[in-house]
């Protein structure tokens, strides 16, 4: 019973990991608390606030390959799963196609339960009085500070730290890489500053992204998770191939979760 609530709290950690801010379904228009600063690194980071809250819709409708792998190097214990992620118009997250390997431990137990996760908290995230909750990068969230200038592969990236205003589920301390021409996402890497249970200490991550037709669309997400009971457990997923679901010509059928 116990291992079975620790590869519950994992599996929802995962997710909020792995879950890009700016899918949130219908976000509240963030209301700045003080005028928009004047200078450039100011205004870069206003663009990249504004695209975040845009960003959700141009991700729905869309349909993309996934594969995850999930490690728990103490135990030996490996799996992953290839599947076809779909987002629907509405922001619900279903899979299809599911092609499992390795270890059937981690994927009943952990990959398993991180789709679950996933599925239902694309329905909308809730505190536990059943009130709706935001993790979105944004001013009323986090506080913002340049932190640097850089260039990499002919791109001009602002690096700015983000600190929680609140001690939230969800919430993390790092930084953010923007792209200067568009206020697009690059990369998001940190540490979450709460887990949901005893059983899981510390949780560090890197997402990246890659731009593509205007969006900036998740292409990789990595996380390494320190647990009380099996020691480090170690998560990767990688997305490719996007394309709006009626392109791929898929339907929006479900995978049957793993029993």
């Amino acid at each position: 019973m116990i291992f079975k609530r620790f590869c519950l709290a994992l599996a929802a950690l995962m997710w909020i990991v792995a879950a890009a801010p700016a899918s949130e379904p219908d976000p509240d228009p963030v209301e700045a608390a003080a005028p928009p600063p004047k200078s450039e690194a100011g205004q870069i980071l206003s663009l990249f606030i504004s695209q975040l809250q845009a960003q959700q819709a141009r991700l729905r409708d869309m349909s993309m390959e996934m594969e995850i792998e999930a490690r728990l190097p103490r135990l030996k214990k490996e799996g992953s799963l290839r599947a076809i992620r779909q987002i629907s118009p509405s922001g619900e997250v279903q899979f299809l196609e599911p092609h499992p390997s390795g270890d059937k431990m981690i994927y009943k137990d952990v990959i398993g339960q991180y789709l679950k996760a996933e599925t239902e908290a694309s329905r909308g995230i809730k505190d536990s009085r059943g009130n709706p909750v935001s993790i979105a990068i944004n001013t009323e969230n986090y506080r913002f500070r340049h932190k640097a200038t850089i260039s990499s592969s002919g791109r001009r990236i602002y690096v700015y730290q983000v600190t929680p205003r609140k001690k939230r589920l969800g919430l993390f301390r790092g930084e953010v890489w923007v792209d200067a021409s568009s206020g697009m996402p690059l990369r998001e890497a940190g540490r979450l500053i709460k887990t949901p249970s005893v059983f899981l200490k510390k949780v560090e991550f890197v997402r990246e992204y890659e731009i593509q037709d205007g969006v900036a669309l998740p292409v990789r997400v990595e996380s390494i998770i320190d647990t009380r009971l099996v020691g480090r457990a170690e998560l990767e997923i990688r997305y490719s191939n996007y394309s709006s679901i009626q392109a791929a010509g898929q339907t929006m059928s479900a995978m049957v979760q793993p029993q």
